[in-house]
């Protein structure tokens, strides 16, 4: 699955298009290293999100299978570190 429907379906952006922007801008990196919104992510890797006071870091537990997932079950997803 691309990083930017990634973002979107485990619920990280509200939309889309907001992920698209943060790759576009070199905030969104996976293993260290920054990706474009087409980069396909895979279980175990690490997301980091750079904002101006922190940077929020995610492991990829499993890839979903559905278009939109609820927030509560995020967990199942993305492990917060």
């Amino acid at each position: 699955m691309r990083i930017d429907k990634f973002l979107n379906t485990v619920n990280i952006t509200k939309r889309r298009a907001i992920s698209e922007d943060m790759c576009r801008s070199g905030v969104v990196s996976i293993n260290d290293i920054v990706v474009k919104p087409s980069k396909e992510v895979k279980v175990k890797d690490i997301i980091s999100l750079k904002f101006n006071t922190h940077t929020d870091r995610y492991e990829v537990l499993a890839i979903p299978t559905v278009k939109n997932i609820a927030k509560n079950r995020q967990d199942e997803f993305v492990k917060k570190l």
